[in-house]
């Protein structure tokens, strides 16, 4: 198990942040913002399920292409489908305890490799979407059933 993962909550912007400072872009890598929604989606979904704890403080709504923060998207939104670029200035590695690096690292090697399609299409055919989606669009993602799904990842 994983320890308490940080004392200050981050933002949601600052995990797509850090993900986008592990892009490879000399081996062709790139994250668009489609993919970043969906990676700070598993981040705060592995979060709940080894903490208890969000990772950030901003909801997660259910949208037609899947998980979605509604903020970070509007922050990216002009980069459409095209790559978003790292932050100029990089990031304060301080902002962010070895335990949570750890795990934001093991999201993005686990489901970094995967294109954003495959991973609309993979949460697509989670429970924590769909439950929302029955509802329907635009309706926030339950932590708590996000706790129990992601449990069922990291239990086996």
């Amino acid at each position: 198990m994983i320890a308490r993962l940080k004392s200050k909550m981050l933002t949601a912007k600052q995990v797509a942040d850090y993900f986008l400072t592990l892009v490879d872009s000399e081996a062709g890598d790139a994250l668009s913002n489609l993919k970043l929604q969906k990676l700070v989606y598993y981040a705060q979904g592995f979060s709940l399920a080894l903490t208890g704890e969000p990772l950030f403080a901003e909801s997660i709504e259910a949208w037609q292409h899947g998980p979605v923060v509604p903020a970070l998207y509007r922050s990216l939104k002009q980069h459409g489908s095209e790559p978003v670029r790292p932050p100029e200035d990089g990031i304060n590695r301080d902002d962010y305890p070895e335990a949570v690096r750890d795990l934001l690292d093991e999201v993005y090697s686990v489901y970094g490799q995967f294109s954003a399609s495959k991973l609309r299409n993979m949460t697509h055919d989670e429970a924590p979407w769909k439950e929302a989606m029955a509802v329907g669009a635009s309706i926030p993602i339950n932590k708590v059933t996000m706790k129990e799904y992601f449990s069922t990842l990291v239990n086996g």
